[in-house]
């Protein structure tokens, strides 16, 4: 399987900026990322979301994200539905704000007290999904956050942007389409590093590990593995080896 980078999950906030609402999406999601939980997650641009970037959209689909919306309209979250998948947890400003019995947020860059405080009643909640969702505790004893599942953990690759995060994407064109298939760059590298030459076995071998991380169609199988066993060739030949 490939080495992929550590599990971060991605936070996703709205672009309303008619509302203070929105304001506070924006501030809650910027102070998980610089200062509660750093380490953890990263940002998905929704405008670059929405008009095609590659690394945020694939980040959403192999990686869980929080979608935080200003009100109702949830347009952070139904946009990461539309494109890569429903989101593993969406947080609504206006909601919380009722449910924590907040004043109304007024201000859109300077926010009132009520605002003030919902930015960090939503923060705090947004960094405890992203516990939930990286199976992460509060250890009282040493006095820091722990992980209770670290098989799949791998080392940090410090990002706070989605496109940064290490995701590898490969374009191939199939059936006169284009299709962006993830982790595609690493399986070969890994696949070349173990000596694996080009061959039915290993052509077999890679769709059945390409399946892991991307959606191949029903009755495409043949389709992709005669993708796979050429561009294989292709990277095994830049590699400078005949594998």
């Amino acid at each position: 399987m490939p080495n992929l980078p550590k599990k971060k999950v991605g936070i996703i906030t709205c672009s309303g900026e008619e509302i203070s609402e929105g304001t506070v999406t924006r501030l809650a999601a910027l102070k998980v990322l610089e200062q509660l939980r750093p380490a953890d997650t990263v940002t998905i641009c929704l405008p670059l979301f929405l008009a095609g970037g590659e690394g945020d959209r694939a980040f959403a689909k192999y990686y869980p994200t929080i979608a935080i919306d200003g009100c109702d309209k949830r347009c952070a979250a139904r946009g990461t539905e539309m494109y890569s998948g429903k989101p593993a947890a969406s947080i609504v400003v206006t909601e919380l704000i009722v449910e924590r019995s907040l004043g109304k947020p007024e201000g859109k860059r300077r926010l009132n007290e009520a605002g003030q405080a919902a930015v960090e009643v939503t923060a705090v909640r947004v960094s405890e999904l992203v516990d939930e969702l990286l199976h992460k505790h509060w250890n009282r004893t040493i006095g820091a956050m722990e992980e209770i599942n670290t098989s799949e953990v791998q080392e940090p690759i410090q990002a706070t942007c989605s496109c940064g995060s290490g995701i590898p994407v490969q374009e191939i064109l199939i059936n006169g389409q284009t299709i962006t298939l993830i982790a595609l760059p690493l399986i070969f590298q890994q696949f070349h590093d173990s000596g694996k030459a080009a061959s039915p076995e290993t052509t077999r071998e890679l769709l059945e590990t390409l399946k892991i991380y991307n959606p191949i169609p029903l009755g495409e199988d043949e389709t992709y593995m005669a993708l796979l066993s050429r561009e294989y060739a292709a990277f095994c030949k830049q590699q400078g080896t005949a594998k």
